[in-house]
């Protein structure tokens, strides 16, 4: 993980400063000046469209925002690229997270401007694992929903069959098999095709 990706909506409006010299110590405390310090290769966007441009290149996203705008810009840029997402806590940025911070926000991590290079290394390496953790969570999740709509399915087509052939419910789920057997589909297929054509069959009565 090398090329890290700053939100930072002031990289937008960044103007020249009239005392270079206070603006360079403040510099030195921003997440730009410190992972390049430490070897990474920073982007930087203050913008959407600019940060979606960037994220092909990007291992991970750092944001150096209040929480609230960072829940914002996960969720839009997740649907882009997954790669980890952190939050750089600042003073700054904590100050203005004091009322979000339990809120359901997307970051896999925290970095903080006084961590050595070392501790931002494993931030950063534990932030990907924890990252690739929630994705696998997330596709079970998906799965399990996706099987629970198929037995949705299956349930009320059996009960259609129980109704209609007055039988019982292991024998209108055999039915179910056999017939998604002999048109080669899946059961939960055939299922919804009885469902619906039952449906439209008592609408029209």
């Amino acid at each position: 993980m090398r090329s890290l990706l700053v939100i930072d909506q002031r990289a937008a409006n960044e103007v020249p400063v009239a005392d270079p010299q206070s603006d360079q110590l403040s510099k030195k405390h921003t997440p730009r000046f410190l992972l390049e310090t430490y070897g990474y290769h920073v982007l930087r966007a203050g913008d959407e469209n600019k940060a979606v441009l960037q994220m092909g290149s990007a291992d991970a996203v750092i944001f150096h925002l209040p929480l609230n705008e960072v829940k914002q810009w996960g969720t839009k840029l997740l649907k882009h690229k997954t790669v980890p997402m952190l939050w750089w806590c600042s003073a700054a940025t904590a100050s203005l997270s004091a009322a979000f911070c339990e809120d359901d926000v997307p970051v896999d991590g925290v970095l903080t401007p006084s961590m050595s290079e070392q501790e931002l290394h494993w931030a950063l390496h534990f932030g990907s694992k924890q990252c690739f953790e929630r994705l696998q969570w997330m596709n079970e999740r998906k799965q399990l929903e996706g099987r629970l709509e198929e037995r949705k399915w299956i349930d009320m087509a059996k009960g259609i069959l129980c109704k209609i052939k007055n039988i019982s419910e292991a024998e209108a789920y055999d039915v179910l098999r056999k017939q998604a057997m002999n048109e080669r589909k899946r059961m939960v297929d055939v299922a919804t095709s009885i469902v619906k054509v039952y449906q439209i069959l008592q609408d029209q009565k």
